[in-house]
């Protein structure tokens, strides 16, 4: 297993039509080539963490590094992946307004789980909650 975790800007703002395009996409891809992984986004911003195979994560990573509807695309981190961190979602995916009562929240909100869950979490997770709560200020 592999993962990357990475951050982009959206040239424009994306409407709830994009995203529910760009998602259908995404998850049909990841299905065809057995990734994982989850979309956040906020004011404009992405991070994604793709994990799989480590040939076709790069091969998407690669694929999204292209696409012009992003900018700044930046990688954080990637690297050999013991357990997948989301291993039932093809891409999971929430604006960061919308996380509420989720299944997303449990996992990922800072303000809800538990400080030793966070502490053993991937550094994935960890980057994921920091997104959620930077968006949040």
């Amino acid at each position: 297993m592999y993962f990357i975790l990475y951050l982009s800007a959206g040239v424009n703002w994306f409407t709830d039509s994009d995203l529910i395009e760009l998602l259908a996409a995404c998850s049909r891809n990841n299905n065809r080539n057995s990734i994982t992984g989850l979309l956040l986004y906020a004011d404009g911003n992405f991070i994604q963490l793709l994990e799989g195979e480590e040939a076709a994560v790069l091969e998407t990573y690669k694929k999204i590094s292209l696409d012009e509807r992003h900018r700044g695309i930046t990688e954080i981190a990637s690297g050999p992946l013991a357990n997948r961190n989301f291993p039932e979602w093809a891409m999971g995916f929430k604006s960061i307004g919308a996380i509420g009562n989720t299944p997303f929240k449990k996992y990922l909100d800072p303000a809800t789980s538990p400080a030793n869950d966070i502490q053993d979490k991937h550094l994935a997770v960890k980057m994921l909650n920091a997104f959620i709560k930077t968006a949040r200020m």
